[in-house]
């Protein structure tokens, strides 16, 4: 059994890792730390968890676990590692932004691989330190990885991409009250989102000389999920666009490609992202849905573990959508 510690369980993504990791058949959580609620039983953060699991928040950190998660606001993970210091033998697995980009990767030694299993699934296979993407990041990336890959980005890529409140975090603010947020629709940091660095690092990689991208992220009226419409220039036909993909995504046991236009309640509650393309002339749509909870933070960060450990890629992560 793989062994865990959790930081930062009282979450959004702690909760959905909690979850998660109480239902792997090969991992086990030793603790989940919290320096609000430690004693506490972890169903009172998460009253779903009633009946389901009798632990409680630490205080304390074991160094000792297979893999520690951080689940930390973004710039809280770098604080952590420098107030405990971990032996090299514990893996460790950062859903923050701390570590994504390349200048940031090597930190107190260890190198943080970049943790999209799409892209880098050999190299997460064979690291010790893993930087989970963005959610924003993870659905986009997954919309243009095919034609990054085969030099097609050479004209600029508008997106568009809207995310449920819990993407804000589990911390009320203005614009995730109930009162705004129902029933309202708005744009926020156009373009510049923090999300742009790991996005644009990747589709470089594969096509250095890629276009300029333009992301608009929204903010919707529901709880979780992300839709996000990438658009571009394409030379070839639909159908060119669909082998490319289908070809592309043929070993990744969670990134689908449908031939009917999707929509979020397909992914919700999963690890799948669902991808679908439509050409007008000479344009390509491509649509990406996932959760940002999920596929887009905690989910993928279980794929990794699974990667890492050697273990089948979605061990533990067989959860099923509710579409009505």
């Amino acid at each position: 059994m793989i062994k865990a510690g959790i930081i930062g369980g009282s979450g959004y993504t702690g909760g959905e890792l909690i979850r998660l990791l109480l239902q792997h058949p090969q991992a086990s959580i030793d603790f989940v730390y919290s320096t609000t609620r430690a004693g506490q039983r972890v169903s009172k953060a998460h009253p779903d968890l009633l009946g389901v699991t009798d632990l409680t928040f630490s205080g304390e950190v074991n160094p000792h676990v297979d893999v520690l998660f951080l689940c930390l606001g973004h710039g809280n993970s770098r604080k952590f590692l420098e107030a405990h210091p971990l032996p090299g033998s514990c893996a460790i697995i950062d859903l923050s932004n701390d570590f994504r980009l390349a200048e940031d990767a090597r930190y107190q030694g260890r190198q943080f691989v970049y943790g999209l299993p799409e892209l880098h699934a050999d190299e997460i296979r064979k690291a010790k330190n893993i930087a989970n993407p963005g959610c924003f990041a993870t659905a986009i990336q997954l919309a243009l990885l095919p034609l990054a890959k085969e030099k097609l980005l050479g004209s600029d890529i508008h997106v568009n991409a809207i995310t449920g409140s819990t993407g804000a975090g589990i911390t009320p603010t203005d614009t995730s009250h109930f009162s705004w947020r129902n029933n309202n629709h708005s744009w926020y940091k156009p373009f510049t989102h923090q999300h742009m660095g790991e996005i644009l690092q990747s589709l470089h990689a594969l096509h250095e000389d890629s276009g300029q991208l333009f992301f608009l992220p929204t903010r919707g009226n529901f709880t979780r999920g992300i839709l996000a419409t990438a658009y571009t220039q394409f030379e070839g036909s639909e159908a060119d666009a669909f082998a490319l993909y289908r070809d592309y995504y043929s070993q990744a046991p969670f990134t689908h490609l449908s031939d009917e236009p999707i929509d979020l309640k397909q992914v919700v509650n999963t690890n799948h992202c669902h991808l679908h393309l439509h050409k007008h002339d000479m344009v390509l749509l491509v649509t990406s849905a996932l959760d940002n909870l999920l596929k887009g933070a905690s989910g993928q960060a279980v794929q990794n573990m699974n990667l890492m450990f050697g273990i089948p890629e979605a061990e533990g992560l067989h959860l099923k959508a509710g579409v009505y």
